[in-house]
Formats: structure tokens, C-alpha cells, sequence
């Protein structure tokens, strides 16, 4: 993803945690089991590497590619309390999560899509998993992700388009909500550069 030479370079702590099943569970999937509690897992990993190392606790972040991503906006609808701000890729919010995402406050977001993303959707609608479990989820989309996180988060007018991303800047909180489309791209993981620039923006009230 490029995150690790980012942190090379700016000195800050990355955790690469491993789901069950290799898979995290985001509602109606991805794990086998519906049991997994991988938000509480999430909660105790950025708890004790606070406690291993120098952490500020109002600038702990969330990337993810794919189910990664999956489980970024997770936490964005979950865990709004501990991370400042998000940058998934390759991944939008499921439909049968939207009435459960309450974030706790206004949280930015940067996602990262590829117009020819085979494995998931750039417009959404039905699909599978990504890891090939038995079960049929449906994909909000790119721009209907982008535009449900503009409502979560109070944003008000029309995006602008800056960079390649088209970003509402006018929210609640000041957070921003953007998304950075590549034109023709697959199940791309964003870019590490600017993904970072965008998250240590911005820290929890």
C-alpha cells in the first residue's frame, strides 16, 4: 500500500492486523462467522499498542485495501471516538449497513475507487465477497458512498472536483469527505502519499 515507507519517513506507528478467516466482520460479512468481533479486537489493538508505545490518542487513523477498506468505513460508522480520520480503498459501504452507521461525531474521509474495479463495483448494486464466501451483498457504489458519508457528516453545498477527487468541504466539525477516482483503474489501494497527507490533517476533537 506504501503506508510503511510513509511511516519510514514521518516516524509514525502502523499496526497490520490479520482477520479470521482472512476476512473482517462488517455486518453480513465477510468471515464465516457472524460471532467474529473484530470492532472490540480493533478497540484492544490500538489500546495496547498505546500502551507499548508513544501514541497520541487524538491521531490514530484508519487505511484499508479492499476488505481492509471494508472494515475502515466499519470503523468509521462504529469508532469515530478513537480514529480521527480514514482513507480506505477499493471497497464502498454495504446497503444492508446503512441503517446501523451512526458515527459518534463527523469523521473525514478519503476514499480511493477505480472506475474498472471487477471485484468491487465502482456503481454498486449486488456482488460476493471479495474471499468467495457463499453470500450476496450489495455495494452502495462509489459515488453513493461518497454522498451517504456527506450526509453522515453534515456537509453542506455541492463537491468540487481538486486533484482528481471531488471533496465537500463544508461539513460538520470541519471534516472533509472526498473521493479520488481513477479513471480506468482496478482494485487499486490509493495512494499512500497523498492518503497520508489527507489523514495527519486531522485530529479528534
Amino acid at each position: 500500500s506504501g503506508y510503511q515507507a510513509q511511516s519510514d519517513m514521518d516516524g509514525f506507528i502502523v499496526a497490520w492486523p490479520d482477520g479470521i478467516d482472512n476476512a473482517w466482520n462488517i455486518g453480513p460479512c465477510c468471515t464465516e462467522s457472524r460471532d467474529v468481533k473484530d470492532l472490540e479486537f480493533i478497540r484492544a489493538l490500538v489500546a495496547e499498542i498505546s500502551q507499548q508505545g508513544c501514541v497520541d490518542p487524538k491521531r490514530v487513523y484508519a487505511a484499508g485495501f479492499s476488505m481492509g477498506g471494508g472494515l475502515t468505513y466499519h470503523l468509521g460508522c462504529h469508532a469515530a471516538d478513537i480514529f480521527a480520520a480514514l482513507a480506505p480503498a477499493a471497497f464502498d459501504l454495504l446497503e444492508e449497513n446503512i441503517p446501523a452507521c451512526k458515527p459518534s461525531r463527523p469523521i473525514p474521509i478519503r476514499s480511493s475507487r477505480g472506475t474498472s474495479d471487477l471485484i468491487v463495483p465502482y456503481n454498486g448494486g449486488a456482488s460476493r465477497p471479495p474471499n468467495g464466501l457463499d453470500v450476496t451483498i450489495h455495494f452502495l457504489g462509489a459515488k453513493g458512498t461518497f454522498m451517504k458519508w456527506s450526509e453522515l457528516n453534515g456537509c453542506m453545498g455541492t463537491p468540487t472536483l481538486e486533484g482528481g477527487c471531488e471533496w465537500f468541504k463544508q461539513c460538520n466539525g470541519g471534516v472533509e469527505v472526498g473521493l479520488c477516482t481513477a479513471q480506468g483503474g482496478g482494485h487499486i489501494t490509493g495512494d499512500a502519499v497523498t492518503g497520508w497527507q489527507f489523514l495527519k490533517r486531522f485530529s479528534l476533537p
